[in-house]
């Protein structure tokens, strides 16, 4: 108890960590707000008209088909079209109905529906053959908002790594890692004793922000909890190895930094360009971030069809690094 104790005193005085543990908390707390907002509103047209111009015909049509924003003159039109942040396509009316204002430099969706609006808005009334299929939506989180979240929560149990990176190296430095090597502390002690405060550092974190940006059945609360601890212990049992082979605060930085970019880029890549239940999609669980990423994708998403196997792929990957790193501390 002791020796938790000294090592949250000295994770607290190491703004690194603080950061760590705060800064997916407060993304979670940034991706909250758009939950009322989908991100498919992003892509949604937005037409400009000037105000008594158009026909309450021809606003009614325009604004069933995306946004409509009026302004009060040319000029004020002009520079919203020409504002490549907003993709407006201008409006106005014309001898033979309407005529749009196109800056030159938008999507080329946009510039393609712009030049055929007014084509479209005078055969407006003729019958279209066309079946529509309406795509019910299912949970209120879109694929993008979803792989936010994935991304916030897989940075929350990473700040186990920190923590014990952190605590090793600075026992390193301060000379507490000589006095270690004498008490009389078998290897499986020190582990646990060490794993702990990141164990726990990333559990709470990832939790908290889970809370915040994240909802899931209740019937995968169990799951959820038992992926989050096996990943936050993976990540917590990294944070020895760097701790173990990092000779000083710098080298120590610089490892941190690699690992992350290994344990947060590669699921991402395998996810986007890879099919589940393809040959690159198994290659992928050499990572054990990979299996993090899509269990926590499929409980984001509603979907924990496979979930039972990623937790199980995890569990070996924390058994193998655990006898591993034993190994190593025994050896030496």
């Amino acid at each position: 108890m002791n020796g938790l104790k000294y090592q949250l005193k000295s994770i607290r005085r190491d703004k690194m960590c603080i950061l760590t543990f705060l800064l997916p908390i407060i993304v979670g707390i940034a991706i909250n707000f758009l939950l009322g907002a989908s991100f498919q509103t992003m892509s949604e047209t937005s037409f400009g008209v000037l105000e008594n111009d158009l026909s309450d015909e021809a606003v009614l049509w325009l604004q069933k088909g995306g946004t409509l924003t009026q302004y009060e003159n040319v000029d004020e039109l002009q520079a919203a079209v020409n504002n490549p942040s907003t993709q407006v396509i201008g409006v106005l009316k014309s001898d033979d109905g309407i005529k749009t204002l196109l800056s030159g430099d938008e999507l080329e969706v946009n510039r393609i529906l712009g030049n055929a609006l007014p084509e479209i808005y005078k055969n407006r009334v003729n019958e279209l053959d066309f079946e529509t299929t309406v795509i019910p939506v299912i949970h209120n989180t879109d694929g993008l908002k979803a792989l936010l979240i994935t991304i916030t929560l897989v940075t929350a149990m990473f700040m186990g790594c920190t923590f014990n990176a952190m605590n090793i190296i600075s026992e390193k430095e301060d000379g507490v890692a000589f006095i270690n090597m004498v008490l009389p502390l078998d290897t499986k002690t020190y582990i646990i004793q060490k794993i702990l405060l990141g164990f726990v550092g990333g559990t709470a974190s990832t939790i908290i922000t889970a809370l915040i940006c994240m909802r899931i059945k209740l019937c995968d609360v169990f799951p959820f909890f038992v992926l989050v601890s096996l990943s936050a212990y993976i990540a917590a049992l990294i944070g020895l190895f760097v701790g173990h082979f990092s000779d000083g605060l710098m080298v120590g930085i610089v490892y941190i930094k690699i690992i992350m970019i290994l344990f947060i880029a590669p699921p991402i890549f395998f996810y986007l360009v890879t099919s589940v239940g393809s040959i690159p999609y198994y290659f992928s669980f050499i990572l054990p971030s990979s299996a993090t990423f899509y269990g926590l994708m499929s409980l984001v998403r509603g979907q924990s069809q496979n979930l039972w196997v990623i937790l199980f792929v995890l569990l070996i990957h924390a058994v193998i690094w655990s006898v591993v790193y034993g190994k190593i501390k025994k050896f030496k």
